[in-house]
């Protein structure tokens, strides 16, 4: 048994309840070893490609991360015995660089100003220029990536929820969690609502969210997954995550206040007993430095 055998089956967490009858439910991923919903992916995305061949010892696991997807990569590259190079925006939380060298992992920091945008492109350019050097997962390609959460987290909410659940939401990054669960989930029950949440604007403090119509596209994202969508702005999320904390006790980050909240908004609009999931993509512990704390 390894650190991987532990990702998943996260528990499924009641939220709120909306004043005409829908009930919130959250699920909470900070229950994976490294702490967040991307050790789903990392786990399927390495996997694969050691079963397959494509990793190998002599290989150097190199990809673009925010901070999360990075951390997991650290974590079971150590494990495992990979050596992990990663390519990062310089004003990315002190807190998840601390997490990245305790693992050892290597750091290469790219323009804030390009945001996530700018590492993956940097990524890009480094494994094109010594391909044989390095294994290029590719987080924001790589349909391992969606297929962790068709397998796992759709599955776990469709029997968490005794097969009751009606609406699915959201933020999007790579867009794997959002893209896995909504498709499986509308295969289980086809009148099942899959909602993304997105950030109101380009310019936005959702750490790992990104901005979709402003940004570089995974290529799994689909759109024909989308019965609506639900802005949200930063402060609203950071006042949802500050709540969590104050009145369940839930210390995650601002992406889980921001999904929450889009649940709670999607919410205000039904009347009929529904079910709604959310995820907490991460712990708080990995923002103690941002002001929001302060």
């Amino acid at each position: 048994m390894t650190i991987l055998d532990t990702v998943g089956r996260t528990p499924l967490l009641p939220i709120f309840e909306g004043n005409k009858g829908a009930r919130i439910f959250a699920k909470a991923e900070f229950f994976n070893p490294s702490g967040s919903v991307k050790d789903r992916a990392v786990k399927g995305m390495l996997v694969e490609a050691i079963e397959s061949g494509k990793l190998t010892k002599e290989k150097i696991i190199i990809d673009a991360t925010s901070g999360n997807t990075g951390i997991a990569y650290a974590m079971f590259g150590a494990a495992l015995g990979y050596k992990i190079l990663l390519c990062m925006p310089a004003n990315a939380g002190t807190e998840r660089k601390k997490l990245l060298k305790i693992f050892r992992a290597e750091i290469i920091a790219t323009s804030p100003l390009e945001s996530s945008d700018g590492a993956l492109l940097k990524a890009r350019e480094i494994y094109n220029e010594n391909p044989d050097k390095y294994y290029y997962p590719d987080q924001y390609n790589n349909d391992e990536n969606w297929k962790a959460h068709y397998d796992g987290t759709a599955v776990e909410i469709w029997e968490q929820t005794d097969k009751k659940v009606t609406h699915f939401v959201a933020g999007m990054g790579t867009s794997g969690t959002f893209t896995g669960t909504a498709r499986r989930l509308k295969e289980f029950n086809p009148a099942i609502k899959t909602i993304p949440m997105q950030p109101e604007s380009p310019l936005h403090g959702l750490e790992g969210m990104k901005h979709m119509a402003t940004t570089i596209l995974p290529g799994f994202y689909t759109p024909s997954l989308f019965d609506g969508e639900i802005n949200v702005s930063t402060e609203e999320a950071k006042k949802m995550t500050k709540r969590l904390a104050e009145e369940l006790g839930l210390f995650v980050g601002i992406s889980s206040g921001a999904n929450v909240l889009a649940a709670v908004k999607l919410a205000e609009n039904l009347t009929n007993n529904e079910i709604i999931v959310t995820i907490l993509c991460d712990s708080g512990n990995r923002y103690l430095s941002n002001e929001l704390w302060d």
